[in-house]
């Protein structure tokens, strides 16, 4: 059996800043649930969509 470095492990400090989640910023909140935008993703979705279909056919 090989054995295991344990110093990286004890640098690591649980709740520390860098495990928290990262907050999405207004301009994330708004493009969520702005109706035109996601109006706008699903047409762009459904061409990329067409076009994979397209050139498989």
């Amino acid at each position: 059996m090989a054995s295991v470095d344990h110093s990286i492990e004890k640098n690591i400090k649980a709740y520390e800043p860098s495990f928290e989640t990262m907050v999405p910023t207004p301009f994330v909140k708004f493009m969520r649930t702005c109706v035109l935008w996601q109006i706008i993703r699903f047409i762009i979705i459904n061409i990329k969509m067409l076009l994979v279909v397209r050139k498989s056919h």
